[in-house]
């Protein structure tokens, strides 16, 4: 059901389809998983710097290692019936998510020689994101395509706290304003809350209307890639029907639901707006995607720029200039808040309870982040020398690969948007 134009941009969702089902995503999946993109670097070590994590025998040592029965309370472990019940499920739990959320990192032996020569080819730079300590003893490689995003079984208190942390801390709401369907809310149908993001500025609902569609995109995962089937046998992946519509049906969600895919398809134009502007600095001779295999990397160079020349050639792009485009000192002070804000985002993503989980939630915040950052340094991408140091501007092997990969995300949940809108009409 969500057709026709999105809300600040002049593009609409069919034109968006059309270019990514058929254009775009076949050529980036491709690249995705070559072995200069699928290896990415992260420390899954760092604890919740917003608050001490040891609910539920703290989710986060469930999903690497069972719970040991001497973490679960006494109070739990005996007295009566209901408590003993509890820590059974409580136990079964903690199985599924090892079973689910355990990340895979295994590399080959080719790769961690490959991976230590890529260190050398790596440039810091200020950021939008808390960026991990590549260099702590904690960070290290993981294979993304021996781990995909999918349902892990995180669900409940624990993740809703993770959201609710992101809207109601992170996206310039006042607490008054209750989103709609949060718990707790007036039942005024959200009015209250559109009206506000009515309201305010085009860089605060274009902060919100990100969060959203990238909360959207990671559902779309979620469901598309669902646990339909686990016997010993076979485990069997696949679209779950009833989970989208739980998530996103117009009757289901009170209107929520095109809403939330509509935000999604703002988030696509964001981080396509991005890629088409980047241009320069990969187009430039001496970058080059090194994994010290020559010719892989020079097709892998090719299909790259090939991606961003599509991705330029888009008819309809988002105009970023209506950002920050005030009195100049306001919008200094706007862009630095804007900056903080999301830089809060991906610390919260050190809170997420499940392993796998945490890993593709600070790969898509440092992808949006990277985005950002790009869109705000036009003017420096547009000075870049041919060659040489590009000082103005730089990006890092770690930045370059969330930036691909979390666009990857949403290229899928495009697509996956239209498998589910063909299921749909198959069974109507």
């Amino acid at each position: 059901q969500v057709t026709g134009y999105l809300d600040d941009c002049t593009c609409d969702v069919e034109t968006i389809d059309a270019f990514n089902n058929y254009k775009l995503f076949p050529r980036l999946n491709e690249l995705l998983e070559s072995d200069y993109f699928r290896y990415y670097k992260v420390n899954l070590q760092k604890p919740c710097p917003f608050w001490d994590d040891n609910s539920h025998c703290g989710m986060r040592d469930c999903a690497v290692q069972p719970c040991p029965s001497d973490e679960v309370p006494d109070g739990i472990r005996s007295g009566s019936y209901k408590y003993s019940e509890e820590a059974n499920n409580l136990a079964e739990e903690c199985e599924e998510a090892k079973r689910l959320g355990a990340v895979d990192d295994s590399l080959s032996e080719e790769t961690r020689e490959a991976v230590l020569q890529w260190a050398q080819h790596d440039d810091s730079s200020d950021s939008f994101c808390e960026a991990d300590d590549i260099h702590s003893p904690d960070a290290e490689y993981v294979d993304l395509l021996l781990n995909p995003e999918r349902y892990t079984g995180y669900k409940g208190p624990d993740a809703w706290k993770i959201w609710n942390s992101i809207y109601e801390e992170n996206c310039f709401k006042p607490q008054n304003v209750k989103r709609p369907l949060a718990s707790g809310r007036g039942d005024d149908g959200g009015q209250t809350f559109y009206k506000w993001l009515k309201g305010v500025c085009v860089e605060k609902r274009a902060f919100y209307r990100l969060i959203s569609g990238l909360h959207a995109s990671i559902n779309i995962h979620l469901s598309a890639r669902y646990l339909l089937q686990d016997t010993w046998s076979e485990k069997k992946w696949g679209p779950n029907v009833t989970e989208f519509q739980q998530r996103f049906d117009e009757v289901l969600t009170r209107g929520e639901g095109p809403r939330r895919l509509k935000n999604l398809y703002f988030l696509y134009l964001i981080e396509l707006r991005a890629l088409s502007k980047v241009l320069p600095f990969f187009e430039r001779p001496g970058f080059q995607l090194y994994t010290g295999n020559k010719s892989q990397d020079a097709e892998m160079k090719h299909l790259l720029l090939e991606i961003l020349h599509l991705a330029k050639s888009f008819p309809l792009h988002f105009d970023e200039n209506s950002f920050f485009a005030g009195n100049k000192k306001e919008a200094a002070k706007l862009k630095e808040e804007f900056r903080l804000h999301f830089k809060n985002i991906s610390r919260i993503m050190d809170c997420v309870g499940c392993f796998k989980c945490r890993l593709w939630g600070k790969l898509q915040t440092q992808g949006l982040g990277t985005a950002l950052k790009i869109l705000f340094s036009e003017n420096l991408i547009e000075k870049l020398p041919e060659s040489g140091p590009s000082y103005g501007f730089q990006l890092t092997r770690q930045e370059i690969v969330a930036l691909f990969n979390a666009f990857g995300r949403v290229s899928t949940s495009v697509k996956e948007l239209e498998n589910f809108r063909n299921i749909l009409q198959n069974m109507r």
